[in-house]
């Protein structure tokens, strides 16, 4: 898996990813680690929504990540919600050292569902695993939420850079290994009917072979399909 700046290919795919969760909880600091391998210690509560892409290399794939940013204060819910449209990942971030934030995620699970789409893969992630004297949030209870609501789940932390690459890694591998079965099983749908129906029509005389033992010859008589 390979990274590169934006301006030196154009993408196969482009993939809309979208960093959910409570406000202060670093969704903000997760993107900027991940994107320009940066961290803002002051950093200020996100207005509104803003994004940034990352272009990642999968199977000889160019993959435009285009990760979305948005707003954790109740405040601008509304107008964060026209965001998840369009999505086909999600980060639900928490903050190991504040309850709460991991309370809430079932509300922000439940957003993401009534607003998307379509089925978005999600990860689960517990944030500022640098905290741990001040964890209040075990890795266990992270784990089995996940395992529960059917997520993926990672603790990372922007500070040290602890798996923060390797959570949008996991998203991005995820739904370009979906659409990939997707792609696989139309083609060989495709190859089926191609097969079925011959490359022209089939023409049975009276007295010499049947439709069935047409095709058999035709296909050389093999293959049980």
């Amino acid at each position: 898996m390979a990274f590169y700046a934006e301006e030196e290919h154009s993408q196969d795919y482009l993939f809309k990813i979208v960093l959910v969760g409570d406000s202060a909880v670093g969704k903000s600091n997760l993107l900027a680690r991940f994107a320009r391998d940066e961290f803002y210690s002051n950093s200020k509560s996100t207005i509104g929504v803003e994004f940034q892409t990352q272009k990642i290399v999968i199977d000889g794939k160019e993959i435009k990540a285009q990760i979305w940013d948005t707003a954790g204060q109740e405040r601008f819910r509304a107008v964060t919600s026209a965001y998840y449209r369009g999505a086909v990942g999600a980060l639900i971030v928490y903050d190991i050292s504040r309850r709460q934030t991991f309370e809430n995620v079932g509300r922000w699970l439940n957003e993401l569902n009534t607003h998307s789409d379509m089925n978005v893969v999600t990860i689960l992630v517990g944030n500022k695993s640098d905290l741990k004297d001040s964890r209040e949030v075990s890795m266990e209870e992270g784990k089995a939420l996940a395992e529960e609501e059917g997520l993926f789940f990672m603790e990372t932390s922007a500070l040290d850079s602890s798996n923060v690459a390797t959570a949008f890694q996991t998203v991005v591998k995820e739904i370009y290994d979906i659409l990939s079965r997707k792609v696989f099983q139309s083609q060989e749908n495709k190859k089926q009917e191609n097969l079925l129906l011959g490359n022209g029509k089939t023409v049975a005389i009276e007295g010499e072979t049947s439709d069935a033992e047409e095709q058999v010859r035709r296909f050389g008589g093999c293959c049980s399909f």
